[in-house]
């Protein structure tokens, strides 16, 4: 089955107050022309589930995010996000803050198709506090060892990149790490997966090993060939962190005057050809 499609046709299944998960790893191979696309749309009332990077803070600027489910927002080369920062300090979005490992678990207990997962993650510390909701219980055995039980974080729909994948939806990275993409698409009713190139299947080896084959066709429902898709975040061996786009980007977030000429310059522009050819002009 032929799964491609294009980003505003992916986009367009999304609805308000949906919850969607977004793959990569915090200024590393996101989904940037996905996520684009949903700033060019009218979504809003949006749940986010993210190890948190530009996505989250570009979506929290156009006001887009009602509640964040994370385990850190970052800029990785630059520590701290700056607008999911001034979001979070000026209480304009509900945050459910995990340890990473606890957001992992409940993107597993999801894609398991079950409540929770037991883990010891979260034990002696503040996000237990923060999280009131979560519930402790005791394991069944002999031990009788009381752990947290990690809700699953159930998704309406996944969004995730990669750096090559055929029609069909297998999807390969090639960088250093997988992140957590599979468990974002197996946690999902619809998942949509952009990628630097769509190639022939068999290609999909010369590159790599079958390892590197992370995402599988029954995992995806639409793919899309965006290439410099995930600018300005790091897709390796593509293309590296476009440390001075990210520190533009930054820098203008902490003055709402440079902040309107940085969205005018790359981020209200009609589609994602206009956007590449405004990075490429700089």
């Amino acid at each position: 089955m032929d799964k491609r499609t294009t980003a505003a046709a992916a986009v367009a299944e999304l609805r308000d107050g949906m919850t969607v998960g977004i793959g990569g790893w915090g200024s590393r191979r996101k989904p940037m022309a996905l996520v684009r696309e949903i700033l060019r749309s009218e979504l809003s009332d949006l749940t986010l589930v993210s190890y948190g990077g530009p996505d989250v803070g570009l979506l929290c600027a156009a006001g887009k995010v009602r509640k964040l489910i994370y385990g850190f927002v970052s800029l990785d080369s630059i520590p701290l996000e700056p607008h999911f920062r001034a979001a979070r300090q000026t209480g304009a979005i509900e945050a459910a803050e995990l340890d990473e490992g606890m957001l992992q678990w409940g993107l597993y207990a999801a894609a398991l198709r079950l409540p929770f997962l037991p883990t010891r993650a979260g034990l002696g510390t503040d996000v237990l506090s923060i999280n009131p909701d979560l519930r402790l219980v005791r394991s069944p055995y002999a031990d009788g060892e009381e752990l947290v039980a990690m809700p699953a974080i159930h998704l309406d729909a996944a969004l995730v990149h990669m750096n090559r994948a055929d029609a069909r939806g297998n999807a390969q990275f090639l960088g250093p790490d997988p992140y957590f993409d599979d468990l974002f698409c197996m946690a999902a009713k619809r998942r949509f997966l952009s990628c630097e190139k769509i190639v022939e299947t068999a290609d999909l080896l010369k590159g790599g090993s079958v390892h590197t084959l992370k995402i599988n066709r029954s995992l995806v429902d639409g793919v899309i060939e965006t290439p410099n898709g995930a600018h300005f975040t790091e897709c390796p061996p593509d293309y590296g962190r476009d440390e001075a786009f990210q520190r533009e980007y930054a820098a203008a977030a902490k003055d709402p005057e440079a902040w309107a000429t940085f969205r005018e310059r790359y981020v209200d522009l009609p589609n994602e050809e206009a956007y590449q050819e405004a990075v490429r002009s700089r």
